[in-house]
């Protein structure tokens, strides 16, 4: 009894002491309660989430009395409304999908965006006439590849009519990987596909809301940073202004992500910050000029609403992306306690952020930008925090450090923190860490925060009077100064780690140490430290797939014995730079040829594979298939295979499991063979598998 009444009284005792901290947490469970709408398999009833929120509001206001309970029936209130907003915003995005590949098919839509992507451009098109379509089963949205030329003659509201190939958003390139026909459920888009002929402009629509102003004002400020500043830098000074990205060459990406300056091409909360706070600063001194305007009027709020509107129309012409929406109302969160005379309090800030874009889009919780984003920041609070509690800043040999080197001391420290915080996150969807980071941010924070971002703005300012030639060019060399940083530190031994995918509990497990870890400030902050340890182990113990399929089966993917990932058939793009990165590969390198692998014989009707103890032929030609089902543990056949006169293989994988399914995974153990499939992970709204209808000819 002794040792149960003081557990809880240390219980009691560690709540009270964190009373402070309890809302901090009510962001997280708003993040529980979408999680668990994205978890489930299957779509729940149209009231769940609704009645859920409702019903445990009331139970809350009933049971208010009870103290001890609150807290819990508070958790679970708001881990009831994340679930109804999830749900609630999965209804209110749902559009109609193309369902099979068309075309050529004539399209008219009218241009709502126009991005430069590689060599080509993107044309995104709503207002939507599709051939062989019905109006009730076109979708709201489309994105098509088109000519690079395209981009400086097309711009958001010409309504165009061209000849193009539609097919639906395409899934996962395997279980588990990213799941593009997600993204585009949620941003409007149901189908995807290539002009096969240049559009044709019909007339230009001016009726479009402020959202197609904005879009036109982007796609106009964006060429007009690329005819000012041709080549690598006007593409990053496009990027870094307007958000567009598609300009900037593959190997400059490879290189800042290599460096870990990648955060540098993301528009967030530097970006953000520095451009408010030189608009801040230099208002608030261009009106203290005015002494007697200055001793009558609060300048400093004045300069406050001006940093405002400067940030409102920094993230509006920036594309609004969640790391600059988060910054935006943190930041305007601390303009409005300029204004009415308040401190802020810094975790609060990212707390009620979170919940804001939790609230409003609750799928950014599974966006890599989100995720990263605070991440970076919490942690950077959490640990200014417990600095500044300890009066680190103030006393002992970092009081030194801080004298003679303020600011590169808190770089230093500030990116040692960010690259922590993210590098879990970095892994697990990139399958890249930047080791060497540091190193790179150290020399290019301070350029892009002291050069880059004021020309930025200057230059923005300079061109309604046409002036913005000059601010542009200043500011390309210091975007030169930043990508050579970039290709130094990348060509540096040990520069970049290649990671091997890890399976979503573990991320879930690290972010929830973590979280624990940042928002507690007493000493039960470490048991966060706990489920970290436990993920990590899982990460290295996660099993890798030994064959891949595509979900066209086009494409198969052997994992060798030494590592390796070897094509039989072919094949490139997106797909092979996924799967190479899922076993720990660098997505630009080249597998093996497949003659020198020498478990792996192929001829013209196909292949042979022995590994780990058992055969498996890889089917191209119906005509080999009698033999292989005869001699082979494991069949996967690019045809139809009928099961009756194939029963020898303990495992058939043909082409119709492929169409019904989608891209396959297998795991060859000695306990026998283990097989994951994209049509395993669920129904839902926004998924193409499992398919039910009977496959169509014209798609193989």
């Amino acid at each position: 009894m002794r040792i149960r009444s003081r557990m809880r009284a240390a219980m009691v005792a560690v709540a009270s002491g964190e009373k402070g901290r309890w809302a901090l947490w009510l962001p997280v469970m708003l993040g529980i309660g979408i999680a668990a709408y994205f978890g489930l398999r299957n779509e729940p009833p149209p009231w769940a989430g609704a009645g859920a929120a409702g019903g445990s509001i009331v139970l809350a206001v009933l049971l208010r009395r009870h103290v001890w309970l609150l807290p819990v029936l508070f958790g679970v209130s708001f881990v009831a409304i994340g679930f109804a907003a999830a749900q609630l915003r999965s209804w209110v995005v749902d559009a109609p999908v193309i369902e099979r590949k068309l075309g050529p098919v004539a399209v008219e839509g009218r241009i709502v965006a126009v991005e430069i992507k590689g060599r080509g451009s993107r044309l995104t098109l709503d207002r939507l006439s599709i051939e062989r379509l019905s109006a009730e089963r076109t979708p709201g949205r489309i994105r098509l590849r088109g000519w690079r030329e395209d981009a400086g003659t097309l711009r958001p509201g010409h309504r165009v009519s061209l000849l193009a190939v539609l097919h639906p958003p395409p899934g996962p390139a395997m279980p588990g990987a990213f799941d593009f026909s997600k993204q585009a459920y949620f941003l409007g888009i149901g189908g995807v596909g290539y002009a096969v002929r240049r559009p044709v402009v019909l007339s230009e629509e001016d009726s479009g809301g402020w959202r197609l102003a904005v879009g036109k004002l982007r796609h106009s400020l964006t060429q007009t940073i690329l005819a000012s500043l041709p080549g690598t830098p006007g593409a990053v000074a496009a990027a870094l202004i307007t958000g567009e990205r598609g300009a900037i060459p593959d190997e400059v990406l490879d290189a800042m992500r290599d460096s870990g300056l990648a955060h540098l091409l993301a528009i967030s909360g530097l970006h953000v910050g520095l451009i408010g706070g030189f608009i801040f600063f230099a208002v608030r001194l261009g009106l203290a000029v005015f002494e007697r305007f200055a001793l009558a009027f609060p300048i400093k709020k004045a300069a406050a609403f001006a940093a405002f509107a400067g940030c409102l129309g920094y993230l509006l012409i920036s594309g609004a992306t969640v790391p600059t929406q988060r910054a935006f109302v943190m930041l305007s969160l601390v303009l409005l306690a300029v204004v009415i005379d308040r401190n802020a309090i810094s975790m609060n800030l990212v707390a009620w952020a979170a919940a804001a874009i939790l609230l409003l889009a609750p799928e950014s919780l599974e966006s890599v930008s989100f995720q990263m984003s605070f991440a970076a920041v919490i942690a950077l609070v959490a640990a200014y925090e417990a600095l500044s509690s300890r009066r680190i800043n103030r006393e002992g040999g970092f009081r030194l450090l801080l004298k003679s080197g303020r600011y590169l001391g808190s770089v230093l420290l500030t990116t040692l923190i960010a690259s922590v915080a993210t590098a879990p996150f970095a892994a697990f969807h990139f399958n890249r860490l930047a080791l060497l980071g540091i190193l790179a941010n150290l020399i290019a924070v301070p350029l892009a925060a002291l050069w880059i971002m004021p020309l930025a703005l200057v230059s923005l300012l300079a061109m309604p009077l046409g002036l913005e030639h000059w601010t542009l060019a200043a500011m390309g060399w210091g975007i030169d100064g930043v990508l050579a940083v970039a290709k130094w530190v990348q060509g540096l031994p040990g520069a970049t780690y290649m990671a091997p995918a890890g399976p979503g509990w573990v991320l879930g497990v690290i972010v929830a140490g973590g979280l624990w870890l940042c928002l507690w400030r007493g000493r039960i902050r470490y048991f966060g430290v706990l489920p970290i340890l436990i993920a990590v182990a899982g990460w290295l113990a996660t099993d890798i797939p030994d064959i891949l399929v595509s979900n066209d089966g086009r494409t198969i993917g052997i994992r060798t014995e030494r590592g390796e990932l070897v094509l039989p058939f072919g094949g490139r793009g997106f797909t092979v730079e996924s799967w190479r990165r899922t076993v720990g590969l660098a997505p630009d390198g080249k597998g093996p040829p497949v003659e020198s692998v020498p478990e792996l014989q192929c001829d013209g009707q196909g292949c042979i594979l022995r590994h780990k103890d058992r055969t498996v032929a890889l089917v191209r030609d119906v005509a080999a298939l009698e033999e292989d089902c005869r001699r082979a543990d494991i069949v996967i056949s690019r045809t139809g295979v009928q099961r009756w006169r194939c029963r020898g293989p303990g495992l058939v994988v043909d082409r119709f499991d492929i169409w019904r399914y989608g891209a396959h995974a297998l795991y060859l153990k000695e306990s026998g063979t283990r097989r994951r499939r994209v049509g395993e992970d669920g129904d839902r709204p926004w998924q193409r598998y499992p398919r039910s209808r009977w496959p169509d000819r014209r798609q193989y």
